[in-house]
């Protein structure tokens, strides 16, 4: 009975770790409070469409926001809510493998490296994960979900299947477990990775977009082509992996992107209304 206490104390004793509590609760709410921060002020363009921004619309069909508003904040509540517990179940093996610490903060330049890796690993691994994904068993039961969305807007970003969500946060802890990355940088890429999430599904193909400054990123167009065409497109972020990786572009997206670099930003024509897609 003394052996059972004290293998229980023990074992309560990991959860009550400040590593945890940073990495685990910390991480999970900053991803969740980032990800709205990002996602909202574009739904609420989206829902307003204003003219003066229709010229940099992807798609010319209406944002289905009043249909899909509610269900993309509910899947995110529940997505995260099993990717905590996931971490929270993982965390007795995470924390002897994961070099993720609180030490002194490195300097700024260690901080940029280390996030530049951390999205190339990233986008490379999203890459073949999402290509998996789209098999015809997977796309059926995981990733269809996703895919009923046609019409981007920002919210729509985490809309997915509960293993999905758990597939890709677990490749986002990848780059800074490998690295044993300070607390604050693992931060930092989570909120950079909400923008990107948030960005990739907003619908609207600004030229002032700040993810421009990264090299190799395309803009939303590039993940809004996914959403309209079903096929191609499988990066995350970076378009020359479809390009590197077998010439796997969205039908429409090569024409697209030689336009806007000829310096036009073509009008977005009507299109028909997709398929009525089922409700979660």
């Amino acid at each position: 009975m003394e052996g059972a206490m004290g293998f229980l104390k023990s074992f309560l004793a990991m959860y009550q770790d400040e590593r945890f509590f940073l990495v685990g609760v910390c991480s999970t709410l900053l991803s969740v409070g980032a990800f709205l921060a990002f996602a909202l002020p574009w739904t609420w363009v989206a829902y307003k469409n204003p003219e003066s921004l229709q010229r940099y619309r992807v798609q010319g069909r209406d944002f289905p926001i009043k249909r899909w508003f509610w269900p993309s904040l509910g899947r995110l509540a529940i997505n995260s809510l099993l990717s905590f517990l996931g971490l929270v179940l993982a965390w007795p093996l995470m924390r002897h493998l994961s070099g993720i610490h609180m030490g002194a903060l490195p300097p700024w330049y260690v901080m940029v490296a280390q996030i530049a890796f951390f999205i190339v690993l990233d986008d490379f691994l999203y890459y073949w994960m999402h290509r998996t994904l789209h098999t015809p068993w997977l796309y059926k039961h995981v990733h269809s979900v996703h895919h009923r969305i046609t019409i981007p807007f920002a919210l729509t970003g985490n809309y997915m299947h509960a293993v999905e969500f758990v597939a890709t946060s677990t490749l986002v802890l990848t780059g800074p477990s490998l690295v044993g990355a300070h607390v604050v940088t693992l931060w930092v890429w989570i909120i950079f990775r909400q923008f990107e999430a948030a960005d990739g599904h907003c619908g609207y193909d600004v030229p002032w977009n700040p993810g421009l400054l990264v090299p190799f990123y395309k803009g939303s167009a590039y993940h809004d082509f996914h959403h309209r065409r079903f096929f191609g497109n499988y990066a995350g972020f970076f378009a020359y992996l479809d390009k590197l990786f077998g010439g796997t572009y969205s039908k429409g997206y090569e024409e697209y992107r030689r336009a806007h670099q000829h310096g036009a930003a073509p009008e977005p024509k009507p299109q028909p209304a997709p398929q009525p897609q089922p409700e979660p």
